[in-house]
């Protein structure tokens, strides 16, 4: 990968109302109105932005449009004095298809076929390489529009992590061998 004028940061949401319930929410129709944090993700967003030490109020946030998202990179906006939250909907939950609603468990097993073909939609969700491409062209977005920034892209556990494997040059195949974004969890990609 050639060098990257900018460093990028991942930040998974905090915990959700979708998080206690333990359901998947990945429809957009659904994720971007209901199921925001709860007050111990806003909490947590709260404690892990304010003890990291490393942003500045000259960070750029962008994020995803979903409610959880949204509330978050606004407590990290509202923390930091930064500028107006950038919302891009490249950064969105990973669609589970069939799954949407069901038990958080169901994950599991989208993620046994992920090792097998990062290219193929199981059970109508979202393929690996799918999500990487377009969680990676935000990337791309930034780079030919800024330069020397602080950009922290808030978004969901799959997405964070698919990203994480581009910047690691790993295969898509192998993102459950990163360490897993807590909520509120965040991370340095680059620099």
């Amino acid at each position: 990968m050639k060098p990257l004028k900018n460093r990028y940061y991942a930040f998974r949401h905090g915990e959700s109302l979708a998080n206690v319930e333990g359901i998947i929410v990945s429809d957009p129709a659904v994720g971007t109105v209901k199921y925001g944090l709860s007050e111990n993700g806003r909490h947590q967003v709260r404690e892990s932005i304010s003890s990291a030490g490393e942003f500045d109020s000259d960070a750029l946030i962008v994020s995803s449009d979903f409610k959880r998202t949204a509330e978050t990179a606004e407590i990290i906006r509202e923390v930091l004095g930064a500028a107006p939250v950038v919302f891009d909907t490249r950064l969105r939950e990973r669609f589970f298809g069939a799954w949407e609603g069901a038990s958080h468990e169901n994950y599991s097993l989208a993620w046994k076929k992920d090792a097998y073909d990062p290219d193929r939609v199981f059970n109508g969700a979202e393929s690996t390489n799918s999500v990487r491409e377009r969680m990676w062209a935000v990337v791309e977005a930034m780079e030919e529009a800024y330069s020397g920034r602080q950009i922290i892209l808030v978004s969901h556990g799959d997405p964070l992590m698919l990203l994480n494997t581009a910047f690691e040059g790993m295969d898509s195949r192998s993102h459950r061998s990163l360490p897993y974004f807590k909520t509120a969890g965040w991370r340095r990609l680059n620099g």
